[in-house]
């Protein structure tokens, strides 16, 4: 018998423990090296924690739900044993309610989630254990057809972010704990209202030159670069060129300090199913329309499969969040700590607005932005979210750098 531990990996510095989500195998199951196993949520990302070898968990420590700290004892692999094997077991007081496993009767033949390779990477990419697919091959192995057949079965989620469903006979009530996730966005957005002098400023802006421009260029855009052209690269750019010129809105506050920040690191504010999530474009300024596109798509795809680093969501300087994918007139936007400023955009509609004396129909977004009053004034907050506007209202702007 040779047992490897299978332990929680290393956690951020500021992170203190972390709860375990589900188990994707069971004890007495084989599995491969660097397969996942689990997936730890922390404050701020989840985490997977992928077998360091391959063998048959032969013990299971913790189990769902879960409170663990960094280098935990998770589980037991064997790898020399064979599928079905268990861990001796645990004094009774000592036996974690997931660890129990009924281990395979001796007399059986049929040897339960043995799955060809053909079949193993069938069901991988279903996200199906093959101990839960009935064999037709021999001594009950689990064939090409049986993979190609088989259906995910149902699963609970330890924590959910919200109910998937609640009836509505009589008054029933269903009491959920928050993800850790979500409880430190609250924690955050608590503490951002709590210490910052938070004021917010609005302005209307004309988005027809960039829809124009979007809709000569977007065909040639997508064939060109491999992704669609989106409007959030257009307000990441506008902002970074109103940043530019009022430096105070890039700016945080640290004690009775102000920090001037030379580089552009732009939060995307993205909603995930467990939680808001602001993951970062390093040095903004320095990409292209392209890849800021790119690089939103990516965050926007990791944030719904719970794959965004922690490098990913730490740092940034200002932040912005498009309430208008979701149908927004307007908010108030709150501060991201320890950040100073943070923009608001909205939905797009035909409104009626006066040009030259005549009532005409334009594409307007009302923008907010709310800002520190401790450091920023509101003659640099009204000014900034003008410049913004005007880059918006006049693209080219951008490209001569105006």
């Amino acid at each position: 018998m040779a047992i490897i531990d299978v332990i929680v990996p290393q956690l951020s510095e500021s992170i203190s423990e972390a709860t375990l989500l589900e188990w994707k195998k069971k004890v007495g199951e084989a599995v491969t090296q660097d397969e996942t196993l689990i997936e730890v949520e922390t404050d701020k990302v989840v985490l997977e924690v992928p077998a360091p070898a391959s063998g048959v968990i032969v013990e299971i420590v913790e189990g769902d739900g879960s409170t663990v700290t960094a280098e935990q004892l998770l589980a037991k692999i064997d790898t020399e044993a064979t599928v079905g094997a268990t861990a001796a077991p645990a004094p009774a007081a000592e036996a974690a309610p997931a660890a129990a496993a009924a281990p395979v009767a001796a007399e059986s033949k049929v040897v339960s989630g043995v799955a060809s390779p053909a079949a193993s990477k069938i069901l991988s990419e279903k996200g199906i254990s093959a101990g839960d697919v009935a064999g037709s091959g021999r001594d009950g192995r689990v064939t090409k057809a049986d993979a190609v057949a088989a259906s995910a079965p149902a699963k609970s989620v330890a924590a959910p972010a919200a109910p998937l469903s609640v009836s509505l006979d009589g008054r029933p009530e269903q009491r959920v704990p928050m993800t850790r996730l979500r409880a430190r966005v609250a924690e955050r957005l608590l503490q951002s209202q709590s210490e910052n002098a938070i004021l917010t400023t609005f302005n209307e802006v004309n988005m027809k030159a960039v829809i124009d421009l979007r809709n000569k260029y977007k065909e040639k855009f997508e064939k060109e670069h491999g992704i669609k052209l989106g409007f959030m690269s257009f307000f990441v750019k506008a902002a970074v060129a109103a940043l530019k010129k009022y430096p105070v809105l890039n700016a945080s506050v640290d004690g009775k300090d102000i920090i001037y920040h030379g580089y552009f690191d732009i939060g995307i504010a993205v909603g995930s199913p467990r939680g808001l999530v602001v993951p970062i474009l390093r040095n903004a300024d320095q990409m292209s329309i392209a890849d800021i596109e790119k690089k939103i798509a990516e965050f926007g795809a990791k944030a719904r499969d719970g794959k965004l680093t922690l490098d990913e969501l730490t740092g940034g300087t200002f932040s912005i969040s498009n309430g208008g994918t979701f149908g927004s007139m307007l908010s108030t936007p709150i501060i991201n700590p320890p950040q100073s400023a943070i923009l608001g955009i909205h939905a797009t509609k035909d409104r009626a607005v006066v040009e030259n004396g005549q009532v005409v129909i334009r594409p307007i977004n009302f923008f907010a932005m709310s800002y520190d009053h401790r450091i920023i004034d509101g003659r640099e907050a009204v000014l900034g979210l003008v410049a913004m506007k005007e880059a918006l209202e006049d693209p080219q702007r951008l490209l001569l750098d105006l």
